[in-house]
């Protein structure tokens, strides 16, 4: 385990003794699903605005949406961005750290383990359906301390079959674990729009560059080339989300031109930059594989 790990291991015991009772993310009983509307208000059950959350975990798998701002959701396996209208899927017991921006609505929902078996194992950003967002309004009226009536357990259901549905965003950002190569990353994610080549940071980092290619295959399981526009991606995503031009952005970027970066933008997914940042959903292509269980 490295240091970092280990780190972050710490934190989940004080993390867990100060969870009161109250937290529902931490009742292992319970409805299955638990659904809490978002805002900036300091009594808000889930809350956002603009600020960052430490490193914790729940008991329960959370679907965590922002309906307008930009949150990004971080594990140690990597990093995911949340524009308005997306949700991560975060699995119980999973470690991870929050930060939003200008978020000012949003939802939550936790959900027991037995419920979220046919969710997926691994943390994913998914797109929102107009049906899946009432059932979660709706939902946010039920009392969660009261075990869900016959129409509720249907609700339920649905809302989890909603999400199984639900379409997957190419918004994640894998991190590698060793030191190196997060050296690397965080220096990508300070400058994206640095055209090093991947031989300039071999030298950099003291290391063959046929070495570093195979380790940030290794450790990120994507090309050198893919990982650093993946992190080109979701810094141009963020940056037009809060209202940046695609010039200035395919500027930062290091783009010689806008409709390069458009091109690059289009290709990763399927719309341009404009549409993309405008647009509170747009058609997926591969929905979660799901087993059939249902919600208890």
């Amino acid at each position: 385990m490295t240091r970092s790990q280990q780190i972050l291991e710490s934190v989940q015991s004080a993390s867990i003794a100060a969870t009161g009772a109250d937290d529902a993310s931490e009742w292992l009983d319970g409805p299955a699903v638990i659904a809490q509307a978002g805002d900036d208000d300091a009594g808000s059950q889930y809350r956002l605005g603009s600020r960052e959350y430490p490193w914790h975990r729940h008991v329960r798998g959370q679907v965590a949406c922002v309906e307008t701002g930009m949150a990004q959701i971080r594990t140690q396996a990597g990093a995911w961005l949340l524009p308005p209208g997306r949700a991560c899927w975060i699995p119980a017991g999973t470690l991870h750290q929050g930060r939003v921006r200008d978020a000012a609505t949003g939802w939550s929902l936790l959900i027991t383990p037995r419920a979220a078996r046919r969710l997926p194992a691994e943390p994913c950003v998914i797109g929102i359906s107009e049906l899946l967002s009432s059932l979660v309004r709706r939902a946010q009226a039920w009392d969660a301390r009261r075990p869900l009536t016959p129409a509720q357990a249907r609700i339920a259901r649905v809302i989890l079959d909603e999400l199984c549905a639900a379409p997957h965003e190419a918004l994640h950002l894998p991190m590698p674990a060793s030191e190196r190569l997060a050296t690397l990353a965080r220096a990508l994610m300070d400058e994206p729009g640095d055209r090093r080549t991947l031989e300039a940071w071999a030298a950099t980092l003291a290391m063959s560059a046929s070495t570093l290619r195979r380790r940030v295959s290794a450790e990120t399981g994507m090309t050198f080339g893919r990982w650093r526009q993946q992190i080109q991606l979701v810094h141009a995503l963020e940056r037009l989300v809060n209202g940046a031009s695609v010039a200035d952005v395919a500027h930062a970027l290091g783009y010689a031109t806008p409709s390069n970066f458009i091109a690059m933008f289009r290709q990763a997914f399927g719309a341009t930059p404009a549409r993309y940042a405008t647009s509170h959903r747009r058609t997926a292509p591969a929905p979660v594989k799901c087993m059939d269980n249902r919600a208890r």
